[in-house]
C-alpha cells in the first residue's frame, strides 16, 4: 500500500481576498471623514471579520486534510495488522492442523505396537506352553527310559548275582572234592568272574571263619533267627555282594554257635540255596 501525503493547498488566493476585504473596509472608513454611520460600521466590520476568516480559512483547511491523512494513515496501518493476524491465524490454523496430523499418526503408531506387543505377547505365551509341553513330553519321555534302565539293570545284575552265586557253589563243591587240580580251575575261573563283575561296579565278598556277625553284611541261613551278641561266623554259605558301594546282598553265613553248622551242605543243596537267595530292595532299583 502507498503512503499518503498531505495536499498542497494554495493560500494566495485566501490572502488576496483578505487583502480586497480589508482594503475595501479602509476605503469605507477613509471616505467617511466624520463619524461613521451605522451601515458603514456595519460594513467594515463585515469587512474585517471576513478578511480575518479568509486569512484563517486555508490553514484550518490544512489541518482538516492533515487530521484526516493520519486517520487514513492509522486506518491503513490497522488494516495491515488486521492482514498480519489473518497471515498469523492462517499460520496458527495451518500449525494446528499440523500438529492434529502429528497426533493422528501418532495415535496410529501407538495403535500399532500395542497390537505389536499383544502379537508378540500372545506368540511368547503359545511358544512357552509349547516349550512346557515338549519338556513334559521329554520328561516324561526320559523317565520311562530311565526306568528302562533301571529295570534293564536290575535284571542284569540279579543275572551275574546268580552267576557268581552258581560259580561260588562250583567252588566250594570243588573244595569238598579235595582235588587241588579242579580246586585250582576252579578257582581261577572264579576270580576271574568276580574281575569282571568289579569293572561294573559289582563286588563279591564272603565273611571270614571266625569274623564277628554283622548284622549291616550277614544273614543267617535260618530265616527269623536271631544271633547272639557274640555270634561269630563259621563258614559262608553264599556270598554277600555290593553295587557301585552300596549292598546289594548281605552274606549268608552260619554261625559257630549252631551245631548245624557242623554237617557241610552238599554242593548241590548249596546251589539251590544260592539260587534262591533273595536281593535286598537296593538291588530293584538303580542308583
Amino acid at each position: 500500500m502507498s503512503d499518503l501525503s498531505a495536499p498542497k493547498l494554495s493560500k494566495w488566493p485566501f490572502f488576496l481576498g483578505d487583502g480586497l476585504l480589508l482594503g475595501m473596509a479602509c476605503f469605507i472608513a477613509w471616505q467617511s471623514k466624520f463619524a461613521l454611520g451605522h451601515w458603514e460600521l456595519c460594513f467594515v466590520v463585515l469587512c474585517v471579520v471576513g478578511g480575518a476568516l479568509l486569512g484563517l480559512a486555508p490553514f484550518l483547511l490544512e489541518y482538516d486534510a492533515l487530521v484526516k491523512l493520519a486517520e487514513a494513515g492509522a486506518l491503513t496501518t490497522v488494516v495491515s495488522q488486521l492482514h498480519n493476524l489473518e497471515g498469523i491465524a492462517a499460520q496458527i490454523s495451518g500449525a494446528t492442523s499440523q500438529w492434529q496430523d502429528a497426533q493422528d499418526q501418532a495415535d496410529k503408531t501407538a495403535r500399532s505396537a500395542r497390537e505389536i506387543a499383544e502379537r508378540m505377547t500372545a506368540e511368547v505365551k503359545a511358544f512357552t506352553e509349547f516349550m512346557q509341553q515338549a519338556n513334559d513330553s521329554e520328561r516324561a519321555t526320559l523317565r520311562l527310559e530311565v526306568e528302562k534302565l533301571r529295570r534293564a539293570e536290575s535284571d542284569w545284575l540279579q543275572v551275574v548275582v546268580r552267576m557268581l552265586d552258581h560259580v561260588y557253589a562250583l567252588h566250594q563243591g570243588a573244595l569238598r572234592s579235595g582235588q587241588p587240580n579242579l580246586i585250582e580251575q576252579l578257582g581261577n575261573f572264579q576270580s576271574a568272574c568276580r574281575d569282571a563283575a568289579r569293572r561294573v561296579g559289582l563286588t563279591p565278598f564272603t565273611a571270614n571263619e571266625a569274623e564277628p556277625f554283622d548284622v549291616q553284611r550277614h544273614q543267617l541261613v535260618e530265616a527269623g533267627a536271631k544271633p547272639p551278641p557274640d555270634a561269630v561266623v563259621a563258614e559262608t554259605i553264599a556270598t554277600g555282594y555290593t553295587f557301585q558301594g552300596r549292598l546289594v546282598r548281605p552274606a549268608l553265613v552260619r554261625l559257630r554257635e549252631n551245631p548245624a553248622a557242623v554237617a557241610a551242605p552238599q554242593p548241590e543243596a548249596a546251589n539251590e540255596k544260592q539260587s534262591h537267595l533273595p536281593l535286598t530292595a537296593a538291588d530293584s532299583s538303580v542308583p
